[in-house]
């Protein structure tokens, strides 16, 4: 497969090759759905709580006395039996976080970006820089390289400038080669990587 290699101004500038071995063939997307499953996992806040019997506010005298009076045996006001008593096994703050094998996890990343090259979701620029920090001409370059909606840019060391430039358009995110995933690839509706990055990353993934 061959991607066309242009400028901030859209202009083919000339070419990138990329390898068969590492982009050629099915898509896996069983990969795809358990790393963006595990991303989204890790992205779970997990503060959910439920107060036990030692937690609800109650008093802990026995209710009555424990034989005699006819009715059930009750330690104490906040049992879980009674109407405003503790919860037995409610949830409890949790990490939801766990990790996949690197195995898969680059499995996983491959057949999201050679989904997304079929595509023609991809676009490779040389370079991505910015003389001053100025929203306005990150957001025009962005658009010459039709970026519309959710764009996921990437690249090896992204420019400082550029990066500040462009953090604050709704819908851009910058991120280096070595940071992302499967789920950054498949949400974002155009890529624009660097030549660098995307050497890199058949690099790393082949």
């Amino acid at each position: 497969m061959t991607l066309d290699v242009v400028n901030a101004e859209n202009q083919k500038v000339g070419s990138l090759d990329l390898d068969d071995a590492v982009f050629a063939g099915p898509v896996k997307t069983d990969l795809i759905w358990e790393s963006v499953v595990r991303a989204n996992a890790a992205g779970r806040r997990g503060t959910h709580m439920t107060k036990t019997r030692g937690l609800v506010s109650g008093t802990g005298r026995k209710p009555w006395k424990q034989k005699g009076t006819g009715r059930a045996q009750v330690g104490e006001a906040r049992n879980p039996l009674w109407r405003k008593g503790g919860t037995v096994f409610g949830p409890q703050p949790r990490s939801y976080e766990y990790t996949l094998p690197k195995k898969v996890e680059r499995g996983a990343l491959r057949a999201a970006l050679m989904a997304r090259l079929r595509e023609g979701a991809v676009i490779v620029v040389d370079e991505l820089r910015a003389t001053e920090i100025k929203t306005k001409a990150a957001a025009e370059l962005l658009r010459r390289l039709g970026a519309t909606g959710r764009t996921l840019v990437i690249d090896i060391a992204p420019d400082e400038n550029f990066t500040r430039s462009a953090r604050n358009i709704p819908g851009v995110t910058i991120a280096r080669s070595g940071r992302i995933d499967a789920r950054d690839v498949m949400q974002a509706g155009r890529i624009i990587a660097t030549r660098a990055a995307v050497e890199r990353l058949q690099e790393v993934l082949g």
